[in-house]
């Protein structure tokens, strides 16, 4: 079993092998020292539902990290119920709906979403029963002012929220953030911050700073905890004084009299949602501190624009500042080799994993680009291994564009090159094994093999297949 598993995990390209850098998803290091006290029976070991009398340790570690979300975010209250940043979208909506019905404003049902946004906030808003109105952005990917104002202006009677992400899902500071956040308030609505680009602010500034109401952490993302694969994630939300009493509350979440915290329900099935993993987050806070947490924002921004400075000659930076800048990530545009070369932007992330790396978030937020996020766990040397890598595939995008290379049988197209594959007794490539397998001198000293080469992904998505055995199995 052990050996099985091995070469199970052994086909999984991990942190461990090479850093993976997909935009808006912070895959930073889970340190070995972070992850050892989930292991330990204290905590891996307790019910959720466990009598008080035997949790008042794990009771006071949640109490002192949902003080520490609360200063790192310039909030005055936290739960860490939600098991997601999705789901702490959709509690921070509801606690606003409920104070804002608690104040006879129980009509407001408008919440404003910029197109930037990630998928979830227009989802999450219709989940919470408010209706989804878009707010253009403009050339530089910063929110159109003008729209958002126009809109706010339109639907003040029943403006119920924004939800703004800072850095944008482009990859810039919207420079006019404080700008947006006051044309909501005056307009009557309240202002929810996503926070899944914190690492570029912790330590800088912060939600409560900037005059959000509200805004949710990734935890697995932003502070440390392991994500992938479908969890587990923990998505708290910070909120100020005055939608405290409305975060959500459970069953076994009572006061000394026996009342309910809150009036509002749980969005969970346990008081403290993933609270086993949340040692991690906890360890991570106490280990760098405030300084710590603050470095960690300023090396992911600058490992971003040294990536982005390094690649600008090759290829299109999409998003930048009026400086050129961009924040903890960045998109580039792969739209062009369409036309030039035939290279879709799929054939350009297939072909990474021939250079030993998890290919950037494609198409998203931009079809046919990638978004780019080291942060800031990786060294100098990862972050010259990537570019070098990315500027290698476009000089082979360049061979084809001077017809050196064939449109229809290229080492794109066929990326990626499994060892079975290359170590064939027939190969029909017009390019060699050796360039296919290892294109850069680093591959030699250590290679990461794909296990299986390309698929028609987008066949998969339409042609569904069930793979559960027939009902005569069953009688």
């Amino acid at each position: 079993m052990l050996r099985y598993i091995t070469q199970l995990q052994n086909k999984d390209l991990s942190l461990a092998n090479a850093m993976i850098p997909l935009g808006s998803c912070t895959m930073k290091l889970n340190a070995t020292t972070e992850l050892i006290p989930i292991t330990w029976p204290e905590f891996s070991q307790i019910h959720p539902f466990a009598p008080r009398e035997q949790t008042e340790g794990y009771a006071h570690m949640i109490r002192d990290l949902e003080e520490d979300l609360a200063a790192i975010t310039g909030m005055d209250a936290t739960t860490v119920q939600p098991n997601s940043g999705a789901q702490g979208e959709y509690a921070g909506l509801r606690a606003i709906r409920a104070y804002q019905t608690s104040q006879g404003q129980g009509h407001r049902n408008v919440c404003l979403v910029p197109e930037s946004a990630h998928g979830t906030n227009p989802a999450s808003a219709v989940m919470a029963g408010l209706k989804v109105v878009i707010v253009k952005c403009d050339a530089k990917g910063n929110l159109d002012l003008v729209d958002l104002n126009a809109k706010a202006t339109k639907h003040a009677d029943n403006l119920s929220a924004v939800m703004i992400t800072y850095p944008s899902t482009f990859g810039v500071f919207e420079e006019g953030v404080l700008r947006a956040i006051e044309i909501v308030h005056v307009n009557g609505g309240q202002v929810y911050m996503d926070g899944a680009n914190m690492n570029a602010q912790v330590g800088l500034t912060s939600p409560g700073h900037m005059g959000a109401d509200v805004c949710h952490l990734n935890n697995h993302k932003t502070l440390a905890i392991p994500h992938g694969g479908g969890g587990p994630g923990v998505g708290p939300i910070c909120v100020k004084k005055h939608l405290a009493p409305f975060l959500p509350g459970h069953p076994e979440l009572v006061n000394a009299d026996g009342t309910p915290q809150s009036s509002v329900g749980p969005v969970s099935a346990a008081p403290y949602g993933s609270a086993g993993v949340l040692p991690v987050t906890w360890s991570y806070v106490k280990l760098l501190g405030g300084r710590g947490m603050t470095e960690v924002s300023k090396t992911a921004i600058l490992n971003a624009n040294y990536m982005a400075n390094r690649l600008r000659d090759h290829y299109t930076i999409l998003y930048t500042n009026e400086k050129g800048m961009c924040a903890h990530e960045f998109i580039l545009d792969m739209r062009p080799f369409g036309k030039s070369a035939g290279i879709q932007v799929i054939d350009i992330a297939k072909r990474l994993q021939d250079y030993g790396f998890h290919p950037p978030t494609m198409s998203w937020p931009v079809p046919n680009t990638i978004m780019i996020e080291p942060t800031e766990s990786e060294s100098k040397e990862e972050l010259d291994k990537f570019c070098d890598a990315l500027i290698s595939i476009r000089e082979e995008i360049r061979e084809i564009e001077e017809g050196k290379q064939s449109h229809e049988n290229n080492i794109l197209v066929n990326a990626p090159h499994t060892i079975s594959r290359v170590s064939a007794e027939e190969w029909t490539h017009p390019y060699s094994r050796q360039r296919a397998a290892y294109p850069l001198p680093y591959l030699r000293e250590r290679k990461f093999w794909p296990s299986v080469a390309r698929v028609d992904d987008a066949f998969g998505d339409r042609n569904l297949m069930c793979s559960c055995p027939p009902i005569e199995t069953y009688q």
